[in-house]
């Protein structure tokens, strides 16, 4: 039984999403009817009901629509041309100066929105325009916009993560972020070697604008609000002095004061970044609601358990398991979003990845940083389309280019999935406990 629901599932979602169904409503058919495999159909009809509810009846949930209104509020606020100016401070000097402000601005700003898409946004219209002025090749820069706007999901606070920890069974919110402090960066990092190289084969040189100690330290505290969010925000999750939720709701009234005080949103752009909130909102708890179902389907009929039975069968080597799993998810990434992939593939890959030897936290980042990976690939990359089109450019002329930087970004992912204690080591020294009882 286990076998046929699967392929029902799989075979009905696939179908259903050739013929442009969305997500959600595919999800939720294709799940009905696999269950209905198994149960009664009005028992799952029912059932599926009472899933969706009980899905989306989770108090931590109440995070992401005030993460994504605080990231929408940040997008328009004035915060990202302060962290730039910061980001150029700080790696100015480098050759290929601005991709290596674009890298080090996208790694700040993506973190604080917690969205890869507004820091793809903010950052190519900003820098983009200035960089292609002083000469720089406008596929290099759109390039490494592309390459490093995704760390911010990794970087916390994300809403990527907290979805992980609802459908992975109530893994830590405040153990998630800080594992996904050193992976981000990482990723961010290696993507700066890759520019820089290119940066002086192409002859691109350091910013020649000379630096004073009074300008450095104006625009030090130009950015420090901005960057005291990311401090309170995750410093009061982890000290326990308020909940993921309630964290949420202070980087919204933070990024609310500080662009009043910036002088930068109006009343009428503050009205359209509310509804621009709830309508992301009502897509993001539309889909966990429905991943519910298929999730309550997917450990009925014990499809891990196939899954586990199946990838054994090809090999009972875990290091060969686990660069299954990436695979799979490296080419479910290219198809689905992000939001979709980790509540379908969560449930089956978990206890397979717990089985190998990786704790709920270690693979809630595996999982995200191959599903990020995703963003920036074709066909349906919407970073990638984001910041080929604010930097008004083609798909075509920036694929090629964005070879180097997905082998080095793999090659990190490789590490942080075969050296998990990357992403454990912080939630460990914080006393958080990350990794499975040996």
């Amino acid at each position: 039984m286990t076998i046929t629901v699967a392929l029902i599932m799989a075979i009905t979602m696939i179908v259903l999403l050739v013929l442009g169904v969305p997500i959600c409503i595919a999800i939720a058919i294709s799940s009905l009817v696999a269950g209905a495999n198994a149960l009664d159909f009005n028992m799952m009809l029912q059932t599926g009901a009472q899933r969706t509810f009980t899905g989306i009846s989770v108090f931590t949930l109440i995070a992401i629509p005030f993460f994504i209104l605080a990231g929408n509020i940040m997008n328009q606020g004035g915060i990202a041309i302060r962290l730039m100016n910061f980001a150029r401070l700080l790696v100015g000097k480098i050759p290929g100066s601005y991709a290596h402000t674009n890298s080090m601005a996208n790694m700040m700003f993506g973190a604080i929105s917690g969205s890869g898409v507004a820091a793809a946004s903010a950052m190519g219209t900003i820098i983009g325009p200035i960089a292609v002025k002083e000469g720089y090749s406008r596929n290099y820069m759109a390039t490494v916009n592309i390459a490093t706007a995704p760390t911010g999901l990794l970087i916390p606070p994300s809403n990527v993560l907290i979805t992980y920890s609802l459908v992975s069974g109530g893994t830590s919110v405040a153990a998630l972020f800080l594992a996904g402090y050193i992976p981000g960066i990482l990723w961010g990092l290696s993507c700066m070697v890759v520019a820089y190289f290119w940066a002086k084969r192409l002859g691109y040189k350091g910013d020649s604008q000379k630096i004073t100690a009074s300008l450095a330290i104006k625009v030090t505290l130009d950015a420090i609000p901005s960057l005291l969010l990311i401090i309170i925000v995750i410093g009061g999750i982890v000290a326990g002095a308020f909940t993921a939720t309630e964290g949420a709701i202070v980087a919204v009234v933070y990024s609310l004061i500080l662009s009043i005080i910036y002088r930068s949103i109006t009343w009428k752009a503050l009205v359209q970044i509310y509804a621009d909130s709830a309508k992301m909102t009502g897509i993001i708890v539309l889909l966990i609601g429905v991943s519910s179902i298929m999730s309550w389907v997917i450990s009925f009929v014990n499809i891990p358990s196939l899954v586990g039975e199946m990838l054994n069968g090809v090999s009972s080597n875990p290091i060969i398991i686990l660069l299954i799993i990436n695979i799979i998810l490296l080419i479910v990434g290219t198809f689905l979003d992000t939001t979709p992939a980790i509540l379908i593939f969560t449930p089956i890959f978990l206890p397979i990845a717990i089985q190998c030897g990786l704790s709920p936290v270690e693979f809630g980042i595996v999982i995200t940083f191959n599903l990020c990976i995703g963003t920036i690939t074709p066909p349906v990359g919407n970073i990638l389309f984001v910041g080929v089109k604010v930097a008004q450019t083609t798909i075509e002329r920036v694929i090629k280019p964005l070879i180097p930087f997905y082998i080095v970004i793999i090659a990190v992912l490789m590490l942080c999935t075969y050296v998990p204690q990357i992403s454990s080591f912080i939630p460990e020294l914080c006393g958080y406990e990350a990794t499975l009882p040996k």
